[in-house]
């Protein structure tokens, strides 16, 4: 039977309902089946239509009593944690949230570098004899160093692990610090300011992966809220606290004082933030551990029917089959020690010891009689001495780690042995491939999205932040840099609020949505969101530029920067989110995009002729025309809402991406 058409507006895929980013998040009861099973029904036996069997696309899944839930039940977690304690999913959550906390206070600071001199243009172009568009490329250059730090950052960090970039960064940024603060020409501040924005880039590229990899899909939102709050939050705070010291030291001072709480940062990633990769790559048959293969593969007492295996699709009126699992005489070995792990083997006999499970809630009915089961196959093989063999492979240094992947001991690390900033090689992938992979992602439809939301959001906070100077220090106004650093706390306000909005009205929609989409979460359901940044963003903006050419009182420019912080606030989480949950594969990947298109597209390109715009056409002329837009590239959320799920599918089956996996 083909998908229904619609679910909550979005268009569904003509041929499959199983398409990548769609999960289900809240079990509408405990005889739900999983994502896959859509035409398969509890048994009836007054229904007049026989159920149709489980398509062969959703065999090899867990069956819904077999996933694990928040402890409450409400909802299935996702992605589903592995029995190893060492998984950061397993963590503890003040281990988790300290090393979000962490990381993101180093990202406020890191992220406040872009309009650090904002307060003092007038100041640097005084000293070095310089105009005030030549100051704000130092925010530019900036930029682009950001721009190409993501570049080199993401792909290290996909096959090394995030610690050692983490860690190489901040001390980058902390050399680079000292640098500024010491330059003695123009040419050596800019230069500063690249190398800076290269030794920052893992605060953005980053986080976001770190993010995605330590918490549950029902606890992303509101932890990607408070990252974008301390993110974006050190874009306007920092500039308050650096007019402070413009003020009192001068804007070397700023850079002095930087350095100094980047060392501190240092100390904190260093003991905080361990590694967080965890190999998810789905397989078919997710194998329990090495004791319990064993034991049922032996034995065969004990075992449970895998979901969508054979055996779920007899009827319930059909009298069980006895056990084959005594046909077992040993283990189907081709050497005198075997290796457990042998899949094809281990397969087989499952193949064999499951057939008599059931499922537990469930009773399946055939449309059509089945032929009657092949007879097993008797394999006679030498015994072994198991709890000797279970010795020797837990005590192989082989076994500790896969040569790419997740280390398979089940003891979990001491504090010091997280502490290790080298992990190793993680992913057998090729440099030039993950560097390829964010720019491929452009193809993607809703990464494409997401990376213009962003790119917007935090944009005009640094399109803002090249003006402030030049609208608040000159007439009707005449601020000192002081009073231009005050300006700042509206946005800090406007941030703080946006970014709680945004995480838990966004959390708020998607249940909401899901439970009437049968308990289905589709990543669509975060372009609700779209509407209030269009608005908020696009209203700020305008208000802040029409206020400012009229020379109204300094409060109502003032408030609609908070508006336009607010609305970025929003935007920014949400296309964070959406970006993540539609393709949580390419999760890294999609961060590079989105920053890099940002940092470069945006923040580079405008402060190249952004401060002469301005200063020729004026205020209103030109926040009109970014309020324009703003709307105009928001618009497209309705088609992308609509027609959202199928471009997923299509990305998928056309596999742009994993063609350089």
């Amino acid at each position: 039977m083909a998908p229904k058409k619609w679910s909550m507006g979005i268009l569904n895929d003509k041929e499959t309902e199983e398409v990548p980013g769609s999960i289900l998040l809240i079990p509408q009861s405990e005889y739900q089946e999983p994502l896959g099973y859509p035409d398969v029904e509890v048994d009836n036996p007054d229904a007049a239509e026989p159920v149709p069997a489980p398509t062969p696309s959703s065999l090899g899944k867990p069956a819904q009593d077999e996933l694990k839930r928040t402890s409450d039940g409400r909802f299935v977690l996702d992605p589903q944690p592995d029995d190893n304690p060492n998984d950061p999913l397993n963590w503890a959550s003040w281990r988790r949230d300290l090393a979000l906390l962490s990381l993101g206070w180093h990202c406020l600071v890191g992220g406040g570098q872009t309009p650090v001199l904002a307060a003092g243009f007038r100041e640097v172009a005084d000293e070095f004899s310089v105009s005030f568009g030549q100051v704000a490329l130092t925010t530019g250059l900036y930029m682009l160093g950001l721009g190409i730090g993501v570049l080199i950052s993401s792909p290290l960090a996909i096959l090394y692990g995030k610690r050692p970039v983490y860690l190489v960064g901040v001390i980058l940024f902390f050399a680079s610090s000292i640098w500024a603060a010491a330059s003695q020409n123009y040419v050596s501040l800019l230069i500063a300011r690249i190398v800076m924005g290269i030794g920052v880039s893992p605060c953005e590229s980053l986080p976001s992966a770190t993010i995605a990899e330590i918490f549950f899909l029902h606890e992303r939102a509101y932890r990607v809220g408070i990252y974008t709050l301390l993110l974006l939050g050190g874009k306007n705070l920092v500039p308050l606290v650096s007019a402070v010291i413009i003020n009192s030291m001068g804007w070397r001072w700023v850079f002095w004082i930087v350095a100094i709480i980047v060392g501190f940062n240092l100390f904190l990633l260093y003991l905080f933030v361990p590694e967080t990769f965890w190999d998810r790559t789905p397989h078919r048959h997710r194998r329990p551990s090495l004791i319990r293969r064993a034991s049922s593969y032996l034995g065969g007492s004990g075992s449970r029917s895998r979901a969508g295996s054979k055996s779920r699709s007899t009827s319930k009126s059909r009298p069980t089959p006895k056990s084959n699992a005594s046909s077992i005489k040993n283990v189907p070995l081709d050497e005198p020690h075997p290796e457990i792990d042998d899949e094809k083997k281990i397969t087989e006999a499952e193949d064999i010891v499951e057939q008599d499970s059931r499922g537990r809630h469930a009773h399946f009915t055939d449309p059509v009689p089945r032929p009657p089961p092949t007879p097993p196959v008797h394999i006679k093989v030498a015994p072994f001495d198991l709890e000797k063999h279970l010795a020797e492979q837990l005590n192989n240094p082989k076994n500790k780690t896969h040569q790419y992947g997740n280390p398979t001991t089940i003891v979990p690390k001491t504090f010091i042995q997280s502490l290790a900033v080298w992990n190793g090689r993680l992913r057998g992938d090729s440099f030039l491939r993950a560097a390829i992979r964010p720019v491929i992602l452009f193809l993607y439809p809703a990464i494409l999205w997401s990376t213009v939301v962003y790119s917007l959001s935090v944009g005009w906070l640094i399109v803002l932040s090249e003006s402030v100077a030049h609208i608040y220090q000159h007439h009707p106004y005449n601020f000192t840099p002081l009073q231009t650093g005050l300006v700042y706390l509206s946005p800090f306000i406007g941030g703080i609020l946006g970014t709680a909005v945004a995480g838990k009205l966004s959390d708020i929609i998607v249940r909401f949505m899901a439970r009437r989409n049968g308990g289905i979460y589709e990543p669509e359901f975060r372009l609700i969101m779209g509407l209030p940044v269009a608005v908020c963003t696009a209203l700020g903006l305008m208000g802040f530029g029409w206020s400012a050419e009229n020379k109204d009182k300094w409060i109502i420019p003032t408030a609609f920067f908070g508006i336009i912080s607010f609305g970025c606030s929003l935007g920014s989480t949400t296309a964070i989110t959406f970006a993540v949950d539609s393709y949580r594969q390419f999760a890294g990947e999609a961060l590079v995009t989105l920053n890099f298109s940002k940092n470069v597209f945006h923040g580079f390109v405008f402060s190249l002729f952004f401060n002469n715009w301005l200063e020729s056409q004026g205020s209103r002329t030109v926040f009109l025309a970014l309020g324009g837009i703003q709307l105009g590239c928001l618009v497209m959320t309705i088609p992308l809402y609509i027609y959202g799920k199928r471009l997923r599918m299509w990305t998928v089956r056309a596999n742009y991406a994993g063609k350089w996996s």
